[in-house]
């Protein structure tokens, strides 16, 4: 069940780093492919888990921008306060009945990093995914946490980035 207070609070800190709708990022991409090949996975992501959907800022294998939010992984996934691991998509009760389980992408393996901000929001996730079940070593997942906190410091530098130039704006006028 979603707490709607933190759900709020979730989805401002969200818009404030406004990241949705951005065009494409080398930087983000690169770790992205840096996961997925790492794991010899079919398609890593960048996600942000917008109200409604999930937006994929990098997602080298996948042809998708977005996903509704209903239908993703990682929007179950952002809820949670650590790594969130499907080894086996279509035998786990979590995410058997999942139309990326279900359906036509036939996705089984899923291993999502929250995208966790200073104030402890998770804005979305780093995720790996694949059409055959596997399980991550300890390295592996240890990997997968650096590379996520890599991307949170992109997402903060954006921020700051942000709130510099205003300032700058502020003291010329």
């Amino acid at each position: 069940m979603i707490n709607s207070e933190h759900e709020r609070l979730r989805l401002e800190a969200v818009r404030r780093h406004n990241i949705l709708d951005t065009p494409p990022d080398g930087t983000y991409d690169a770790l992205a492919e840096l996961a997925m090949r790492m794991l010899d996975c079919a398609a890593g992501v960048v996600s942000i888990v917008d109200s409604n959907r999930i937006w994929l800022k990098s997602h080298p294998g996948l042809d998708v921008d977005e996903l509704e939010r209903d239908d993703g992984l990682c929007a179950s996934a952002v809820l949670q306060d650590g790594p969130w691991i499907v080894e086996n998509a279509a035998v786990d009760p979590r995410t058997l009945t999942n139309p990326l389980v279900a359906g036509e992408l036939g996705l089984r393996f899923y291993a999502g990093i929250p995208l966790r901000t200073a104030e402890g929001f998770n804005l979305g996730m780093l995720a790996v995914v694949d059409t055959k079940p596997r399980s991550l070593t300890g390295q592996e997942l240890y990997n997968l946490k650096l590379i996520a906190r890599v991307v949170v410091e992109l997402l903060e530098l954006r921020v700051a980035a942000r709130s510099e130039a205003a300032e700058a704006r502020q003291v010329n006028h």
